[in-house]
């Protein structure tokens, strides 16, 4: 095989992986389709548990009756509103707003929460 033909080949697996890589970046977002956003829900209670990682940070809240997982933004987001790991910290009272999951009973998908009189636009 001359040069110029390894060189073509080198070009085609290499888009070929990074194109793998970047679909499976995308299959791995779950997506918001297991919301049921014709009802949406509020819930209070204190931070049991809080996540501040990739693809979204979890928080666990104790509500009357029931904890939930509640998802907030992405990192990157809730860094740019002002919310850094600090403003869902365990023990702080949180007022989530958001859609409660098809599929997982205590999980929901919020689209603003209020820590401490602050209210942050998840989405």
């Amino acid at each position: 095989m001359d040069v110029e033909a390894k060189a073509m080949l080198h070009k085609i697996v290499l888009g070929l992986v990074l194109l793998t890589v970047s679909a499976a970046g995308v299959l791995a977002h779950h997506g918001w389709g297991s919301y049921d956003a014709a009802k949406p829900i509020t819930i209070v209670g204190p931070i049991e548990s809080s996540k501040f990682e990739m693809p979204h940070v979890l928080i666990t809240v104790k509500a009357p009756g029931k904890v939930w997982t509640v998802v907030l933004a992405p990192t990157s987001r809730m860094m740019s509103r002002g919310a850094p790991a600090e403003f869902v910290a365990v023990g702080k009272t949180v007022t989530a707003y958001g859609y409660a999951s098809r599929v997982e009973p205590a999980e929901m998908r919020a689209e603003r929460i209020t820590v401490d009189g602050k209210t942050v636009e998840m989405r």
